[in-house]
């Protein structure tokens, strides 16, 4: 019997796809326009689902909509990162402590596959494979939280993550600060396969700590 064949991506879907990946890469730079009409012609395609991507992206937090000009890449402020870690010092590590205990065995799995696809690609980063890292992990930790079963806790922490996601991208990650983080979600797996709820809860407070620091230390000017 022939396999059947994925269904064909929607024209929204590889323009949604084809932008937030170069936003990923860096090509679309924070408080950059992107362009609707250029995009459809790049792709190819009418400008109706490209406006369909773009609002999608806008309601994601990767993009912002700039009254009579356009959308535009998100920029994100020392003190917005700040906050956004903040915030999920104090409730992701409280998801991770309730999953430890109700995770499903079908759920781990998934969770250890993805982690073994950032160390893959954590080998030799490059911007394609950081992109990829940053969509990887971004996974991760949404279905950590998920697997907390806490309906609200995950509601709040999607609109959490997410921002902090769009603007993480790893491009500024050395090799050792990657192979860290490829161990810190390691060592969280390992602590929830081992049904401990307070290793897994400190390992993720490490993990949110090593990275509200990368990441502010990237945002703060620099001096003349």
């Amino acid at each position: 019997m022939t396999p059947e064949r994925p269904p064909a991506k929607t024209a929204t879907a590889c323009a949604y796809d084809a932008i937030k990946q170069r936003i990923l890469e860096g090509t679309y730079q924070a408080d950059e326009y992107v362009r609707e009409l250029s995009i459809a012609k790049e792709l190819e395609v009418s400008r109706t689902p490209v406006r369909e991507a773009l609002r999608e992206l806008i309601s994601e937090g990767w993009l912002e909509a700039i009254p009579h000009q356009g959308a535009r890449v998100s920029s994100w402020s020392e003190q917005d990162a700040r906050e956004i870690f903040e915030i999920r010092l104090h409730l992701e590590p409280l998801a991770i402590y309730k999953a430890a205990s109700l995770i499903e065995a079908s759920l781990l799995q998934s969770l250890q596959q993805l982690a073994t696809r950032m160390e893959k690609l954590a080998e030799q980063p490059d911007d394609s494979t950081r992109a990829e890292i940053a969509l990887l992990n971004h996974e991760f930790h949404r279905e950590l939280i998920t697997a907390s079963k806490s309906q609200r806790l995950v509601m709040v922490l999607d609109n959490i993550v997410r921002p902090s996601t769009v603007h993480r991208n790893f491009q500024h990650y050395r090799q050792t600060d990657l192979q860290r983080s490829m161990r810190h979600h390691r060592e969280m797996l390992d602590a929830i396969e081992a049904g401990n709820a307070s290793w897994a809860e400190s390992v993720m407070r490490a993990h949110l700590l090593a990275g509200r620091d990368l990441h502010t230390h990237a945002l703060t000017p620099k001096a003349d």
